[in-house]
């Protein structure tokens, strides 16, 4: 057993715009955090991981940075960056800052000069390449936030590669002055005492030499088609990213998770074995896409347990003897869990404890998204305007106004799959715009936080947010909890999913019930061996001989003897 502080440590997930404002502008900002200090500290949290605060224009809420080495004047100064700092860690709680380094702002001063002229030092900080003799675009890659994933720049007639907006320009990690400098402005965050890395789709920073068109069947002449396959998990990904760690992070004490799309569990044993000295762990997303149909993310479809169950298991097996899972269900960029994956109408507060069980009790490290801890839910505003995320925006204008898709029907696809689902304004109390803001906020606040509020859950001793504490004080006091061996239990039923952690001489088993309606669990060896039960999120214990009736949405968690 390999101990290690991020194994065994509890994450909690902060988008700054939405978390708490201070000053009235409707925004949240750095001063909001620090006044929410204690609430985190009262949660028992280990990490707290802030999505991006640096200087940026704000195309894609931060993503899009300007300058690494500045703060977002709506969020502050670099003096409230280190007052927050120093209040995290005079509570025991370190900072992971997220680090966005596949692309940069267009506004950055290194693209500036790049754009400038083809001679300029800078022009090979990005991506550029000329277009066709009758005005074709360099390659078919379409960008994941819809259109092509080229730009024309009229100053020099060529195009620049952007994965993501157009705002957001992919850096040219074949340079190694730019890799140089990535490295010196890391250590600059590291030198300030950030204690961990969230490395935004990290695993593109390397492109298939030449850029090639994507093809698959049935593709049209000038259609545009994905390409991933030649810009993630690149040819030199893993070299950059032993580079980066022989150079900065190597010396530093300092914890590392790479969000990977498209990764496979191979492609993670590579990113996280340990000898291989690149990070620590990875964020996947296949889960994320058990509700995805061929369409892609927004082509919604039912998902079943067996789906969900089947991912989680293969990276719970894939990962068992080397490389480390990281455990989430929902973030800033996925709809909120109890929306999705429980229950939020009469089951909303016992599914949402269910689903913690399960993230705190398989092996990995779990991270909370803001909000989750008391239950938040998805959010169904009716009219379009309401939504402010790129992704949401661009991708409604290419289906409903240019392509002629049903509005209705996208909408529905937005109200489940929207990224906005999650960048609602924390729910704090039942005061107007839910405490977040004296102010308008920039999002409209879910109209359900006037039940569903902190001073809600602070007050109700059965709420989500305690369930949350007792298992993060579990992970605390029993080391089973990160380091016990994971077995699967049931593997075909279709409503219960059971498994058994095990650590030397002792072992717990775990029993979720995923439906509205009582299920049967057929395990009477285990049952018959049970000695204490470790956790449940009903309020009161079954007795012996019902412990294999699950109630809905029921959770259990029991010590087994001999």
């Amino acid at each position: 057993m390999n101990r290690a502080f991020w194994k065994e440590a509890v994450v909690y997930q902060i988008y700054p715009r939405s978390f708490q404002d201070s000053n009235g502008d409707g925004i949240g900002d750095l001063q909001g955090i620090i006044s929410r200090l204690d609430y985190l500290q009262k949660l028992g949290v280990d990490v707290v991981w802030l999505s991006p605060v640096y200087k940026s224009p704000n195309d894609d809420n931060g993503y899009d940075i300007s300058d690494y080495e500045d703060i977002m004047d709506e969020f502050g100064t670099l003096h409230d960056w280190e007052e927050l700092l120093a209040g995290l860690h005079e509570r025991g709680i370190k900072l992971m800052m997220d680090l966005v380094i596949n692309h940069s702002s267009d506004e950055h001063a290194w693209f500036a000069e790049s754009r400038s002229s083809k001679d300029n030092p800078y022009r090979d900080y990005y991506i550029w390449r000329p277009g066709g003799p009758n005005g074709e675009l360099p390659n078919n890659w379409s960008s994941i936030f819809s259109g092509p994933a080229w730009e024309l720049d009229e100053a020099t007639g060529e195009y620049y590669l952007h994965l993501f907006s157009r705002k957001q320009p992919d850096l040219n990690w074949e340079n190694p002055q730019l890799r140089e400098a990535l490295h010196k402005m890391i250590a600059f965050w590291l030198d300030k005492g950030v204690d961990g890395l969230r490395m935004d789709v990290i695993n593109m920073i390397s492109k298939v030499e030449g850029l090639p068109s994507a093809y698959h069947e049935g593709l049209a002449p000038g259609e545009l088609a994905g390409g991933g396959e030649y810009y993630m998990n690149g040819p030199r990904v893993h070299e950059f990213l032993q580079e980066m760690n022989r150079e900065v992070l190597s010396k530093y004490d300092v914890m590392t998770v790479g969000e990977t799309p498209g990764a496979s569990v191979e492609d993670a044993i590579l990113y996280t074995d340990e000898d291989r000295h690149e990070l620590q762990m990875v964020f996947q997303f296949e889960h994320m896409d058990v509700d995805s149909g061929p369409g892609g993310k927004w082509n919604v479809i039912p998902w079943t347990l067996k789906g969900l169950r089947d991912i989680l298991h293969k990276w719970q097996v894939g990962l068992a003897d080397k490389g480390w899972n990281s455990l989430y269900l929902n973030n800033h960029d996925q709809p909120r869990m109890v929306s999705r994956f429980g229950n939020d109408g009469e089951y909303r507060v016992i599914s949402a404890k269910m689903l913690a069980t399960l993230l705190h009790t398989l092996k990995g490290t779990p991270y909370i998204y803001q909000g989750e801890e008391i239950g938040m839910t998805n959010v169904k505003f009716p009219l379009l305007e309401d939504y402010k995320d790129i992704e949401i925006l661009n991708m409604y204008r290419e289906k409903v106004t240019e392509g002629g898709a049903d509005h209705d029907a996208v909408l529905q696809s937005i109200h489940i799959k929207g990224r906005d689902n999650a960048r609602t304004p924390m729910q704090w109390d039942a005061t107007d715009n839910a405490g977040f803001t004296e102010g308008t906020p920039w999002l409209k606040v879910n109209p359900r936080y006037t039940e569903i509020n902190v001073e809600q859950a602070l007050a109700d001793s059965d709420s989500v947010f305690y369930y949350y504490q007792k298992l993060i004080a579990l992970r605390k006091k029993h080391l089973i909890m990160a380091y016990g061996d994971y077995e699967l239990l049931l593997p075909e039923h279709e409503d219960i999913y059971a498994y058994t952690r095990t650590l030397e001489d002792e072992q717990w088993l775990v029993l979720l019930n995923f439906s509205e309606t009582a299920q049967t669990v057929e395990l009477p060896a285990k049952l018959a061996a049970v000695k204490e039960t470790i956790i449940g999120n009903y309020p009161d214990e079954p007795a012996a001989g019902e412990r294999g009736t699950l109630r809905p949405y029921e959770a259990r968690v029991y010590r087994l003897g001999n």
